[in-house]
Parts: C-alpha cells; structure tokens; sequence
C-alpha cells in the first residue's frame, strides 16, 4: 500500500489560476493522495470554483474559512490532513506529474523526513527566468546544519511547496501567523528535528511569478513589509546558530547583514527617520558589525562596498542608488 499524501493549497481570489494549480496534483503519477482546498475567504469566485473542482475529482476536499492569510490556511490544512507526509503548493503554481512519485521513491530509499524537489520560475508571459536555486547534478543528502548554511548563503529553497515533509515533524510546528518568509521561519526550527534532508534535481515545481504578490512590488515606490520581516528572520537565524551551530557564526553574521542591506536599499528615503526604532535598530547593526563587514569572507565585494557606504551615510547612498535603478531601468538592489 502506498502511503497517503495530503497535499495542502491555502486559496484566495485566484480563479484565474486555480484550476491549472489544481489539475496538475490530480495529473500526478503517484495517485494516493489527497488534495485539501482551503479556501481563505475568497470573494471574487473562486470559493465557488473550489467547491466546482471537488466535485471533479474525490480526492479533493474544501475548507472554507474567514480571511486569516496564508500561513492560516496552511495551519488549517495541516490539522484535516489525514496522510502521513504533506505537500503544500501554492495557488498560482503547477506542478510536473511525476514530482510526488519522485519525492516519494527518495523518501523510501534514502528515510529521510524531508525530501526536496526542485523548481523553476515562469513569468507571465510564459518565459522561463534565471533559476533562484540552482538545482543539483544529480540526487543527494544534505545534513540539517549544511542545509542551514546553504540558506545562510542564500543558495538553499526555504519553500515547502518544493517538499515533501513526514506529517510527524509538524506535531510541535505550525506556520507563524502574520507575517511572510513564513516557510524560512517554520524551517531553520524544523532542522533541528531532522538529520538529512535529500534534494533532487529535477525542476518538477513550477513558480509562477506574478508582478503585484505579497513579496513582489508593482512599482518601485512600494515598500513592502517582507523587508522588515527578513530582518527578523536574519535575528531568529542567528540566535538558532549560536545555539545549535556555533560553527556557522561567519554565515549567519553574512545572512544578517545581506538582509540588512536588501532593507537598506528598497526602503524609501522619506522613511528612514531617526524616529522609525527598525530603522534605528538596523543602523546600529550596521554599525556594531563593521569589523565583520570588511572580514567576511562570504560577502562580496560590491556586498562590502554598499554596507560601508550606508553605514557612513545611509540616506544619501539611498538616494543614489534609487537614481542608479531608475536611469537602468533595474527592478531590484543587485548588489549579490
């Protein structure tokens, strides 16, 4: 008997992408599975469209629930889920038919708790963009404290749609409610449960990026609050090393002024105020780590430069750099 997959979809006002996400885990070659619809106080018709698509197929079920955000959904999913492993996948991505079967035959082999698929990334118009995470060569196991150095780098997936976890790893974690990088949160807490992590090469997960999400800004003068919430996250990983990896220190002191940068340059100048305790508390990091700055061996130079720049006068760099973007035409920091 094949072991039961509960594969999760928080929902919310994406009719137009639904049933394609939605057609492609009924499409999947690894068949006992179950596919929970949470439904996240849709108004626009998709909690009618959730509702038509279960009727299309037993293996969905629906859940319809007040406006709480994704991590909200998730959580509601992971306590119907009935499979012993769980799968979560966004609502505007697919997935290739053959990725749970995979994930699966990887878990068995190898026993891992957590097995990694990995992805690639279609923009609206159907082109494919440059790969966020390189994928491996071929199939290999990852320890938790290397896997947790990978993302310090920013060279893992944080993402649990690209896995496959064993239900038992979320007994005492649920997603942190109320803010983004969720997956980045659950996960540094959650390696600390697990040995290995395997990760394969095939790009079975299919990211479709659409201009205007929670992490991605329709225009420049947006200021989204992912990038206080990175910071955050650079604060939690830090303490998670000191704890558990004390050889990791040089990465995560990396991780946390890489964060900090890419705070730096996306915060409006108007909004960098003495008076604004984040921005204050990110200045003095800056400050407090100029040694590590110029020492770090996983900063890049251009890295280096920046980060002494606005330590030395943030708010003009701001204002140049703002100019450079403009004039290139440039969406982001480009400063890796």
């Amino acid at each position: 008997m094949q072991d039961l997959i509960s594969v999760i979809v928080p929902i919310y006002n994406i009719q137009d992408c639904l049933r394609r996400c939605v057609e492609s885990i009924c499409r999947q070659t690894y068949s006992n599975l179950e596919i929970l619809l949470v439904d996240d106080g849709s108004d626009d018709g998709t909690e009618k469209l959730a509702d038509e698509l279960a009727k299309e197929d037993g293996r969905i079920r629906v859940f319809h629930k007040p406006n709480g955000g994704s991590s909200s959904a998730r959580n509601m999913g992971i306590g119907k889920a009935q499979g012993k492993y769980l799968g979560f996948v966004d609502s505007d991505d697919y997935i290739g038919p053959k990725m749970y079967e995979r994930l699966m035959e990887c878990i068995r082999e190898t026993g891992v708790s957590i097995a990694q698929i990995s992805r690639d990334e279609i923009d609206e118009s159907g082109n494919r963009l440059p790969d966020v995470c390189e994928p491996p060569k071929e199939t290999y196991l990852c320890s938790g404290e290397n896997f947790m150095r990978e993302l310090l780098l920013h060279r893992g997936d944080c993402s649990y749609c690209t896995k496959l976890t064993e239900r038992k790893l979320f007994e005492k974690h649920r997603f942190p409610e109320g803010v983004l990088n969720e997956d980045f949160h659950l996960l540094v807490e959650m390696l600390g449960e697990t040995d290995r992590i395997a990760i394969l090469p095939e790009q079975d997960y299919h990211v479709f990026y659409r201009t205007g999400s929670n992490t991605r800004k329709k225009t420049k003068k947006e200021f989204s609050r992912v990038f206080m919430d990175i910071v955050d996250n650079a604060d939690m990983a830090e303490r998670i090393v000191e704890e558990r990896y004390p050889a990791l220190r040089r990465e995560a002191v990396r991780f946390g002024l890489y964060q900090r940068l890419d705070y730096m340059l996306h915060i409006p100048v108007e909004k960098m105020k003495k008076e604004d305790d984040f921005y204050r508390s990110v200045k003095k990091y800056l400050r407090k780590h100029i040694r590590d700055t110029i020492q770090n061996p996983f900063l890049t130079p251009k890295n280096k430069g920046y980060l002494l720049l606005l330590t030395a006068a943030p708010k003009t760099v701001r204002r140049i750099h703002s100019w450079k973007m403009r004039l290139s035409g440039e969406p982001g920091a480009g400063t890796r």
